[in-house]
């Protein structure tokens, strides 16, 4: 199958609901991870590197961060004369209120696409993955529907987790939702490929039946059509939650996962934002962490993720935190499990504590005095 005969579609505000904090004033899709990077930053990179060349961006609320970082698609060779990225908002009144009801009212874009495949993704996942087998196993299999899942664990606080079970020739028997399984499992990763006229056809009908919920309908589709499974053999982070989100980022920190996740022959790409190398003051001391451009540091800074134009005063402590861009901390503060977003003003000898199950979050902008 070739790629560039597939429609790539991103929901950029899956599980917004259990990233409260993180997602109050942006979408899932522009949460930021690693420092550097942005959720939708992978499965954009993971599209293009699969050379798809037609992406959907789906966005229900709050898409203006989300705007600002995508721009035209120029970070990810998306910016085209023909195809290439668009943004996908709600219009005239209409709420996107659910996956199926989204695909109804998506119906023309999708219709308009020369695909004639769609590949639908979640945003709140991580991984590096190329599509080009998923989309061979699917030509092979003379396929309906492709699903993608990972051998993990379920993660705790994910609200709907949906587990499938294939034969040995990858075809889905049975599509569980929300099952009480303990340990590793086929953990489906909320990406589907399928044929654009029989997509359409199947959310039309479901709508007529006011069946919304799409895992649902997916347990029906596997009884009733030839539903095979691809396997994602790579690392993966699902994002379910803040402590999950928090959890995430620390492992960032081991060179293993890194290595696994931002592989060179499968770059992520994101917006670049030029800035001056880090600097480190004479009283700094940094251990175990990811420091972006444009940081200055004149404290201590242990098992930490900072953003870019992050600045840590003479005599600040800061250790298990994840500091958003642009953010400054005082003089003497002790800061210990601390997610702080953007543009935050944390003035002298300031001390705040959570816990690794329960970070503290400081929203955007604040100023702790």
């Amino acid at each position: 199958m070739r790629s560039n005969n597939v429609l790539g579609l991103i929901f950029s505000n899956s599980c917004q609901d259990s990233l409260p904090e993180l997602t109050s004033h942006r979408t899932t899709a522009s949460v930021p991870i690693g420092g550097k990077y942005r959720m939708i930053d992978f499965t954009l990179s993971n599209m293009t590197n699969t050379n798809i060349n037609n992406v959907g961006i789906i966005a229900k609320s709050g898409f203006m961060s989300l705007m600002d970082h995508v721009g035209s698609g120029k970070a990810w060779d998306l910016s085209k004369k023909h195809s290439g990225i668009t943004i996908l908002p709600p219009y005239a009144g209409v709420n996107f209120a659910n996956v199926i009801e989204t695909l109804y009212q998506l119906r023309g874009y999708i219709l308009d696409a020369k695909e004639e495949y769609v590949l639908l993704t979640q945003s709140n996942i991580i991984y590096n993955y190329v599509y080009n087998g998923m989309f061979d196993l699917h030509e092979h299999n003379n396929a309906d529907i492709t699903l993608l899942y990972k051998r993990m664990p379920v993660p705790e606080k994910l609200s709907n987790p949906s587990v499938l079970e294939a034969d040995e020739n990858n075809k889905v028997n049975k599509f569980l939702v929300k099952p009480e399984i303990k340990g590793e499992c086929d953990l489906y990763l909320g990406t589907f490929l399928i044929k654009k006229d029989l997509l359409l056809s199947l959310v039309t009908k479901a709508l007529s039946e006011n069946e919304l919920d799409i895992n649902r309908l997916l347990q029906k589709w596997v009884e009733e059509y030839n539903v095979y499974s691809c396997r994602c053999h790579d690392y993966c982070a699902v994002i379910s939650s803040t402590s999950e989100y928090f959890r995430f980022n620390m492992q960032l920190m081991d060179s293993k996962i890194r290595d696994e996740l931002f592989n060179p022959q499968r770059p992520i790409f994101t917006k670049v934002r030029d800035d001056v190398p880090c600097k480190y003051g004479l009283t700094s001391h940094v251990t175990n962490s990811l420091v972006s451009q444009g940081c200055v540091i004149d404290g201590e800074v242990e098992n930490c993720v900072l953003s870019k134009g992050v600045y840590v005063a003479k005599g600040a402590k800061v250790s298990n935190c994840i500091i958003m861009q642009d953010t400054k901390i005082g003089e003497n503060c002790n800061l210990n499990y601390v997610i702080i977003d953007k543009d935050v003003d944390i003035k002298d000898n300031k001390s705040l504590m959570g816990t690794d199950s329960y970070p503290i979050y400081i929203a955007k902008q604040s100023v702790i005095n």
